[in-house]
C-alpha cells in the first residue's frame, strides 16, 4: 500500500550455522537484544512523525489562509479553526513526548520501553488524524496527487501496524501498569496477614483511603514542579493518576489474574495510560518554554491547557466505562456479535428487501 522504498520480503534461514563470535548478546539473550532494537525503533517513529505532522500543518494552512469561499478565506470559519487548532494540539502533544523519550535515553536509563510503546501508539494515531484532517481542509486537492498528501497517508498506515501492532502495545501498556498495582496489592495482603509488624504499611492505606472516601484526593503534588500558570493542569495529572490506581485495584480485586483476558476493559487502561504520560510531557515543555520566555510560550500555555482540559475528559470518561453497567453489558454483548460473524464468515444480516 506505501513505503514503496522498503525492500519487504520473507528471508527464511534453514539449518543456518552461526559462529560463536558473531552472536550479539550472548547465547540465550536474543529476546533482550530485539527488545531493545524494537524500543528505538518505537521512539524513532515519535521523532520522525513529528516531522511528518509539521509538513501536513503547513501544507494545510497555507491552504487555508489563501482560500477563499462565500467571501472569506476559510481560515476564518470555525469548522477550519477546530481543524488546525486540533491539528496542532496533537502535534504538540506528540513532540513533546518525542523530546520526553529522547531526554530519558541521553540520561543513561536502559528501561524505558513502557514510554517508547507510549509514544509509538500515540505518534502513529496522531499522525494519522492530522494527515486525514489536512486532506480535508485541502478538499478535493488533498486527494490529487499533486500536492502529496495522499502519498503520506498511504505510507503512515503501516506505523500502526510495525514494530509491534498498537492493539498489542495497549495491551502491554495496561499490564505494565496492572503489574505495579498487584506487587502493591500483594503487599497490603501480606500486612493484613501480620497486621502487628506491618502497622506502617496498613495505616497508609487507611489514610489513603479516609482521604479518598472524603473527597480530598491526593492533593496536587506537581504544584511546584510546573510553571504558576499552569498548576491547575497539573493538578488534573494528579487527579488522573490516582483515580487510574483506584480503577487498577479494583479491576484485579474483581478478576485477578483473569484480567490477561478482559481485553475491553485493558483497552481503556492502556489509553489513561497514554493520556496521562501526553499531559506529562505537555506540561513539562510548556514550564520550560514560559520559565525561559520564549516567544511562542503563550501559544504552548494555550494548546497545553486545552489538551490537558481535554484529556482528563478522556480519562474520566474511559474509566467510567470500566464501572458502568451499560458499558460492561455492551462489551459482553459485542463478543457475541463478534462470534455470531466469525461463524458465519460475513456479516450476519441478510437482504432487508429479500432479494
Amino acid at each position: 500500500m506505501g513505503i514503496k522504498c522498503s525492500n519487504t520480503a520473507e528471508v527464511y534461514f534453514e539449518n543456518t550455522p552461526i559462529p560463536l563470535e558473531n552472536v550479539i548478546g550472548g547465547i540465550g539473550n536474543g529476546f533482550k537484544v530485539a527488545m531493545a532494537i524494537l524500543n528505538n525503533g518505537r521512539f524513532g517513529m515519535g521523532a520522525a512523525l513529528s516531522g511528518t505532522m509539521r509538513t501536513v500543518i503547513t501544507k494545510a494552512t497555507e491552504h487555508a489562509t489563501q482560500r477563499v469561499q462565500f467571501g472569506s478565506r476559510i481560515d476564518s470559519y470555525g469548522a477550519i479553526q477546530e481543524k488546525l487548532a486540533r491539528m496542532s494540539m496533537i502535534h504538540y502533544a506528540t513532540e513533546s513526548m518525542a523530546y520526553m523519550v529522547s531526554g530519558t535515553m541521553d540520561r543513561g536509563y536502559d528501561d524505558y520501553q513502557l514510554e517508547a510503546a507510549i509514544s509509538k501508539i500515540f505518534a502513529s494515531e496522531a499522525a494519522w488524524y492530522v494527515t486525514d484532517e489536512g486532506i480535508q481542509v485541502l478538499g478535493g486537492n488533498g486527494y490529487m496527487k499533486s500536492l502529496g498528501l495522499e502519498k503520506v497517508m498511504r505510507d503512515l498506515r503501516i506505523f500502526r501496524i510495525f514494530e509491534g501492532t498498537n492493539d498489542i502495545l495497549r495491551l502491554f501498556v495496561a499490564l505494565t501498569g496492572i503489574q505495579y498495582a498487584g506487587g502493591h496489592l500483594k503487599e497490603l495482603q501480606k500486612a493484613v496477614k501480620d497486621p502487628i509488624s506491618n502497622f506502617g504499611v496498613l495505616l497508609d492505606q487507611v489514610s489513603k483511603r479516609a482521604k479518598g472516601g472524603l473527597g480530598i484526593g491526593p492533593g496536587n503534588s506537581l504544584a511546584d514542579k510546573v510553571h504558576a500558570n499552569l498548576v491547575d493542569s497539573a493538578g488534573q495529572v494528579c487527579t488522573g493518576v490516582d483515580m487510574f490506581g483506584g480503577a487498577v485495584e479494583k479491576l484485579l480485586i474483581k478478576h485477578g489474574k483473569g484480567i490477561i483476558n478482559e481485553q475491553f476493559l485493558l483497552s481503556r487502561l492502556a489509553d489513561v495510560t497514554i493520556d496521562l504520560y501526553s499531559m506529562t510531557c505537555v506540561l513539562s515543555r510548556c514550564s520550560k518554554s514560559l520559565n525561559e520566555g520564549l516567544e511562542s510560550a503563550h501559544h504552548e500555555e494555550m494548546m497545553t491547557k486545552v489538551w490537558c482540559n481535554e484529556a482528563f475528559e478522556r480519562i474520566n470518561r474511559n474509566l467510567n466505562m470500566l464501572k458502568n453497567p451499560t458499558n460492561l453489558e455492551n462489551f459482553k454483548i459485542m463478543a457475541k456479535i463478534s462470534e455470531g460473524v466469525c461463524e458465519r464468515v460475513s456479516p450476519v444480516q441478510g437482504n432487508p428487501l429479500g432479494v
